[in-house]
């Protein structure tokens, strides 16, 4: 009996789910087109950034300069007068303005030190911090060559041989995609439980459970098990057609190893979904309970900015933390191909993590149904 309530109570959780059209909704976006987004809009890379040019000098060296500009970091520019730099930036049309000033090449052959003015949107934050290097770096190069008459290539003494292991093409699009796979695991485990005991509570169905020679146990199992398994499955399902399929991003290690990571977090983050929910009065509170607590999560388990550059404090509470393990494993073996000689510990410290919040929210929960 015990095995055959939790099944039924686990069919009943996914009927439930099957008609609820916005959680549906969530799954699906959450394990396609966000993964898409998130690959696709690493912010630190400078692509097809907008800069005009006002070119004053009309000179062999500005006309150097305006050329030196090309895809994929900039876009070709587009040549202004000087009027119309600051309504195009003002409009947000132009990241970057380059004003190079009258006599610019006569003042170079003098040897005096003109000055070139570059405005920058600042608004435009993910291509503002960088681009501004990549614009004095152009122009300084630009500028050498025209005094020295050819393109000189600097030598240094030592020459490092650069050898990108895992990621050789140093697509930050690989990066993106993964970490918000896992940011969806950790999301939907426990979105997906909590709202299920919350709609029961809205719609009086707990009381109809309660009555039932049904126990606490079985009816958080039940719960635990019907989500568990939609999140596991939309995980392998993104994984195999949209992270390896549709944005071409090589799988190193084990699927099997993965998944199993995968699960074990997927245990417990449905059951701080279910304790949230147990003190949760309503929907509304329940979403802004899971905002407090999922955004520290997310951004201090490792998978937004490497953990060493948080302070040690932090960096020690976070291990009781079951996605801080879950990133670490995750990126080991999807990127590095680890084996469980090498991701044992997180696997043993997320079984210990499970454990103690399942029965932590099991002794939550029945004092909830009493």
């Amino acid at each position: 009996m015990l095995l055959a309530n939790i099944f039924n109570l686990g069919v009943k959780e996914l009927r439930g789910l099957k008609r609820n059209t916005m959680l549906l909704v969530l799954v699906v976006y959450a394990f396609t087109a966000a993964i898409y987004v998130g690959s696709k809009a690493m912010p630190e890379t400078l692509n097809r950034a907008p800069i005009a040019i006002v070119d004053e000098d009309q000179s062999s060296v500005s006309s150097r300069i305006t050329e030196a500009f090309y895809l994929p970091y900039f876009i070709p520019p587009r040549l202004i007068a000087q009027p119309e730099m600051d309504l195009r930036m003002d409009a947000g049309l132009d990241t970057f303005a380059l004003d190079i000033p009258p006599n610019f090449q006569r003042d170079l052959l003098a040897g005096s030190t003109p000055t070139i003015q570059l405005n920058i949107d600042a608004t435009r934050m993910s291509q503002a911090f960088t681009g501004g290097g990549y614009v004095q770096s152009i122009v300084t190069g630009q500028i050498r060559e025209f005094l020295t008459r050819h393109r000189a290539e600097n030598r240094m003494p030592v020459e490092i041989d650069l050898r990108s292991r895992f990621n050789p093409e140093l697509n930050k699009g690989w990066f993106g995609a993964i970490n918000e796979l896992i940011e969806a695991v950790t999301m939907l485990s426990v979105i997906l439980t909590g709202a299920a005991l919350i709609r029961e509570r809205e719609h009086g169905t707990i009381e109809h459970l309660m009555v039932m020679p049904v126990t606490a146990f079985e009816i958080m199992v039940g719960k635990i098990w019907s989500m568990g398994a939609v999140v596991l499955a939309a995980t392998a399902f993104c994984l195999f057609f949209v992270v390896q399929g549709l944005l071409d991003v090589p799988i190193q290690g084990s699927w099997a190893l993965f998944m199993t990571g995968a699960a074990l977090d997927i245990l417990a983050m449905t059951c701080l979904g279910l304790f949230l929910a147990t003190v949760s009065g309503s929907m509304p509170q329940f979403a802004l309970l899971v905002m407090m607590i999922l955004m520290p999560l997310q951004l201090l388990s490792g998978g937004v900015t490497p953990r060493e550059n948080m302070p040690e404090i932090i960096q020690a509470i976070m291990y009781a933390a079951p996605n801080t393990h879950f990133v670490i494993l995750a990126q080991a073996v999807l990127f590095r191909g680890a084996g469980l000689a090498v991701v044992w510990p997180q696997l043993v410290a997320l079984a210990v993590i499970s454990a103690a919040l399942f029965l932590f929210s099991l002794r939550r929960f029945r004092q909830f149904l009493q």
